[in-house]
């Protein structure tokens, strides 16, 4: 399964919501309204949890300065990763977008492309908090 957020436009150089990015602890401030749980676990790695949804966890698993984070599951059972593409717009704005891919059998994917579609439109939108 392949979802993307819209791209929104940051009043921040991408090299500053990069380094925003990697710095696990930030994504507290990203998250939606419905959060249940949040806590580092490392210093690339964090676990996360919305109402009514299974706790996750995250962790860095590449980084390409200034232009893409990729966060991936630390589950074995819910393969997926979360990438962030940051791209400059000028020298104080950028466009960031992230994109989701998993591998879920067609049930699961049925259940979860709502949500997971709502979520990484949250994280977008909220990027400008950063």
């Amino acid at each position: 399964m392949n979802l993307e957020s819209p791209k929104v436009t940051v009043d921040r150089p991408a090299a500053y919501i990069f380094e925003q990015l990697t710095r696990v602890q930030n994504f507290e401030k990203l998250m939606p309204d419905t959060i249940a749980k949040f806590e580092v676990t490392g210093e690339e790695s964090f676990i996360f949890a919305l109402k009514g949804m299974p706790e996750i966890k995250l962790k860095i698993k590449d980084k390409n300065t200034p232009s893409q984070i990729v966060l991936a599951s630390a589950h074995d059972k819910l393969p997926f990763t979360l990438t962030g593409n940051i791209n400059n717009v000028a020298d104080t704005s950028c466009e960031v977008q992230l994109k989701f891919q998993g591998e879920f059998n067609a049930m699961m994917s049925m259940m979860i492309k709502g949500p997971i579609t709502k979520f990484i439109e949250t994280l977008a939108y909220n990027m400008p908090k950063l």
